[in-house]
C-alpha cells in the first residue's frame, strides 16, 4: 500500500469536493481511502507516502478520442475530406507495422507525460499499440482503423480485428480493452456491418467510428441513405453495441442528439481538430442538455498537434462561449467534467475511472501549483479558482506525476519505463521513408491519371 499526498485532491466525485492537504491510500491497483493526510497517517503509520509539495491531485485525463500518427506538422491547410485523400489516406497505403508501433510508443508517452491516463487510439497494426501501452503503463481502448469496401483495401480489417480482440483485450491488468472499429460508415458495404454487430456482442465490447464530422458527411449520406448519419447508424443496428463512442458528431441536429441519449452512446468532442480542420463547432452544451455522455479528444497528432488534453480542456470552453456567443457557455466545471468522468462515462467504463472514489482504479495525476499559470490559487469562499486555472491556465507540462492502475508512470518530467529521446529517435529514424514511400505512391497515381486524360483528349 502507499499514501498519495497532495495541497489538494480534487476529486471529480458527485458533489466535487476538494480536500486540502488531502491523500488518496492506494492498495495494487485501487483506490481503498480518500480523506485528509493526517487522518489516514495515523491509521496506517508505516505506510509508504508520495508527497507532492504545491501539487492538486486529481483523475486522471480521459482522452476519447486519438490516432497515434507520424504526420505531425505536414499535414496542413486542407478541410477534412480534401485533407483525408491528399494527406492520409496515401500514407496508410504505404505505412508499415514498425512505422505504426513506434508512433503508438510517442503518443502514448507524450499522454502520459501530459496526464493522459486512459487514450482511446484508432491505428493500424495495432499489436504493436497494445504493446506500447503495455510497456508504458497506459489505460488504453485500442480500435483498429478498419473499412471493409474495395475503394479502401489498405486499412485494417474485421478480420485483423478480431484477432486483436483476441490477442488483447482485458490484458496487461486489465488495462487494455480492444474495440470493434471502422474509419467511416462509407468505408464499409453493408454485410461488414452485420459483422460489426455480431463481433460486438459475442466479445462483448464496444464500437467506435467518427460520424458527423463535416457538412460533407451530412450531406452524402443524405444522398445515399436518405437521412441523416446517425438517423443511419441506428437503423443499421451499430448504436446496439455494448458500448458505441462516436468521434466529432459536430453536423447534428437535436433528433441525431436524441437518438445518441436514447441509445446511451458515447461522444468524443474534438474541438481543436474541428478547428484546425474548419470542420465546425459541435453543439456541445445541447448534447450536454439532453444529458448524452460527452467526453474530450485530442484527435490524432496529425491534425491537433499535440495531445495536450490540458489545452483541449481549454478550446472547448472557448469554442462554446465563441460559438454561442455566450461566456457562460460550457464552464469551468464541465470541462473537468469531460475531461474525467464524463469521458468514462462516454466509455462505459464510469465505474472503474474518471473519480477520485474509494473501489474505482487508481489513475491519478498531480498538478503543479508553484507556477505563474496557477496563481493566485483561491481554495475556498465564492471565489474558489482551482477548476478556473485547471482549464483556462494549466498545460500538459504542469503535471508532476501520473499513476495508472496503482503504478507510478511518469514523475516530474520523466517516464518510468521507457528512455523518451530513444523513442523521439525512432520516430526521426522512421519517418522520412514513409515520406517517401508516399511520394512514391502519389507520383504513380499522377502517373496514372495523366496517361487516362491523354488517352480521352
Amino acid at each position: 500500500m502507499k499514501l498519495i499526498c497532495a495541497d489538494y485532491v480534487l476529486t471529480m466525485n458527485a458533489t466535487r469536493d476538494c480536500i486540502q492537504h488531502g491523500a488518496v491510500l492506494v492498495d495494487g491497483s485501487k483506490m481503498i481511502a480518500v480523506g485528509k493526510q493526517e487522518a489516514l497517517k495515523s491509521l496506517y503509520p508505516n505506510i509508504e507516502i508520495h508527497h507532492y509539495d504545491h501539487g492538486l491531485l486529481m483523475p486522471g485525463l480521459i482522452n476519447t478520442h486519438c490516432h497515434s500518427g507520424l504526420l505531425r506538422g505536414t499535414a496542413e491547410g486542407l478541410p477534412v475530406w480534401d485533407w483525408l485523400q491528399q494527406f492520409i489516406d496515401p500514407m496508410h497505403r504505404v505505412l508499415l507495422p514498425h512505422d505504426a508501433k513506434v508512433a503508438s510508443y510517442l503518443c502514448y508517452a507524450e499522454a502520459l507525460l501530459s496526464g493522459t491516463t486512459t487514450l482511446v487510439d484508432m491505428w493500424r497494426f495495432m499489436d504493436g499499440s497494445a504493446q506500447a501501452a503495455k510497456d508504458l503503463g497506459l489505460r488504453a481502448v485500442l480500435v483498429p482503423y478498419v473499412a471493409e469496401h474495395p475503394d479502401h483495401d489498405y486499412f485494417e480489417t474485421l478480420k485483423s480485428n478480431e484477432a486483436l480482440i483476441q490477442q488483447w483485450h482485458q490484458q496487461a491488468e486489465g488495462r487494455i480493452h480492444v474495440w470493434v472499429g471502422l474509419e467511416h460508415l462509407f468505408y464499409a458495404e453493408h454485410q461488414a456491418l452485420k459483422r460489426i454487430q455480431d463481433l460486438c456482442q459475442h466479445y462483448q465490447t464496444g464500437f467506435h467510428t467518427h460520424s458527423n464530422e463535416s457538412q460533407f458527411d451530412v450531406q452524402e449520406n443524405l444522398k445515399r441513405y436518405g437521412q441523416r448519419p446517425i438517423q443511419t447508424l441506428e437503423q443499421l443496428g451499430l448504436l446496439d453495441a455494448p458500448q458505441t463512442l462516436l468521434a466529432h458528431c459536430v453536423w447534428t441536429d437535436l433528433t441525431e442528439i436524441q437518438i445518441l441519449k436514447q441509445y446511451n452512446v458515447g461522444v468524443a468532442h474534438n474541438p481543436i481538430s474541428n478547428m484546425k480542420l474548419a470542420s465546425g463547432a459541435a453543439p456541445i452544451t445541447t448534447m450536454l442538455e439532453q444529458g448524452v455522455a460527452v467526453g474530450l479528444g485530442t484527435d490524432g497528432e496529425k491534425e491537433n498537434n499535440n495531445l495536450d488534453m490540458f489545452e483541449e480542456m481549454k478550446t472547448a470552453s472557448l469554442l462554446a462561449k465563441f460559438s454561442n456567443l455566450d461566456a457562460a457557455a460550457l464552464d469551468a466545471w464541465s470541462v473537468c467534467e469531460m475531461a474525467t468522468i464524463l469521458g468514462a462515462k462516454a466509455l462505459g467504463m464510469q465505474d472503474q475511472i474518471g473519480s477520485i472514489e474509494v473501489g474505482k482504479c487508481a489513475d491519478l495525476i498531480v498538478v503543479n501549483t508553484a507556477t505563474p499559470r496557477m496563481t493566485p490559487m483561491i481554495d475556498n469562499g465564492k471565489l474558489f479558482n482551482l477548476h478556473s486555472n485547471l482549464v483556462h491556465a494549466v498545460q500538459g507540462q504542469d503535471v508532476m506525476m501520473t499513476m495508472v492502475n496503482g503504478n507510478i508512470v511518469a514523475e516530474y518530467g520523466a517516464l518510468k519505463n521507457a528512455d523518451l529521446k530513444q523513442l523521439i529517435d525512432e520516430v526521426n529514424l522512421v519517418t522520412p521513408s514513409l515520406f517517401e514511400r508516399r511520394e512514391a505512391w502519389l507520383s504513380t497515381q499522377k502517373k496514372v491519371v495523366n496517361e487516362l486524360n491523354r488517352a480521352y483528349e
